[in-house]
């Protein structure tokens, strides 16, 4: 799942279409100004012939050119604010504007992969990833409460599964809504094919579409990658996605249960929750396993930190992958 080169100079192409789109909306503001206050490229002009009579000057030995430029500069850059206040415009209207600030839309602070860069490079990888297929299929515009029963009420439920489907769907669109605030994290238990899958690719498709970086993963594919992290050569792509995996916005665990577990799986797993609980990022884990079973099979700590820190969603029902097959659906 790490870029190839095609991918990655696809995104640099993107911030180069960017800087060039910058400076074109650049002139088109400095062109406007100079046509609503002609005063102002009479300023651009002194500031320009100002700071070349300068460098001369500073060039030639003249100690105090270097002081008396600055001066003048500010005095000018500060005519030309009082100008643009007058006529209504912020005073850096005539300045570059960028879509990154941080970065100023080159991709990299400091040599590292900006944050905006690493969003980008998110959303390349969904797109050309098997879930792009799927969340088109699997959205809540698609969900449909008609494979949940609405007949039998759930003993020590009090409700239907229909009804407890509702609430749950519910719980999850609050999670979006403030996920901005607030990235917690959720456990959706439940048998094989009651929706819980389904209900993760709703909630990584709409923050997808709000442009938070998603990492969405089966099990098996996460502890592949950890194991390839920790045992594997220097400068393996997929090494590359741990800090990723870390890091991302929300991270989407499927199927947590079904990969070979053993120590290491169980430490992996335990670092990876607590480090996103750490730096308060979003995860959301689909398993087939109750909590019980989820104790036996990792640590008591992997537990400790589900039960206190998430939001632990019981799906119910019966196989709805079965009843579409049964119906032709599928």
């Amino acid at each position: 799942m790490a870029l190839s080169n095609s991918q990655y100079d696809s995104i640099i192409r993107e911030y180069g279409r960017q800087q060039l789109q910058n400076k074109h909306e650049q002139d088109k503001r400095v062109e406007e100004i100079y046509r609503v206050i002609p005063a102002i490229r009479e300023l651009d002009d002194a500031i320009s012939t100002t700071a070349v009579d300068s460098a001369r000057k500073m060039l030639a030995g003249d100690g105090e050119a270097l002081a008396r430029m600055k001066a003048a500069l500010a005095d000018l850059r500060e005519q030309k604010e009082i100008l643009l206040r007058s006529k209504g415009y912020p005073p850096d209207y005539m300045e570059m504007h960028y879509r990154c600030p941080d970065c100023r839309d080159t991709g990299y602070v400091n040599g590292k992969k900006c944050h905006c860069f690493r969003k980008a490079q998110m959303r390349l990888l969904y797109a050309q990833s098997n879930i792009e297929e799927v969340v088109k299929r699997e959205n809540f515009s698609s969900f449909s409460y008609e494979y949940y029963d609405d007949r039998t009420v759930i003993p020590g439920l009090g409700r239907t599964a229909r009804e407890h489907m509702r609430q749950v769907v519910e719980v999850c669109r609050q999670y979006i809504r403030e996920f901005g605030e607030n990235k917690g994290n959720i456990l959706l238990t439940g048998s094989t094919g009651v929706g819980k899958t389904f209900l993760a690719n709703c909630v990584a498709k709409e923050l997808m579409d709000r442009y938070y970086s998603v990492i969405y993963l089966s099990a098996c594919d996460l502890f592949d990658i950890f194991s390839k992290t920790k045992f594997g050569r220097q400068g393996d792509e997929d090494c590359d996605l741990y800090g990723d995996i870390l890091d991302c916005d929300l991270l989407v665990i499927d199927d947590l249960g079904t990969e070979l577990n053993n120590s290491f799986t169980s430490s992996q797993l335990f670092y990876c929750l607590n480090e996103r609980l750490n730096r308060k990022k979003g995860t959301v884990i689909s398993t087939n396993l109750s909590l019980n079973a989820l104790r036996d099979t990792y640590t008591e700590r992997v537990t400790s930190r589900i039960m206190s820190y998430y939001r632990i969603l019981p799906v119910y029902g019966d196989d709805i992958r079965l009843r579409k097959r049964q119906e032709g659906r599928e």
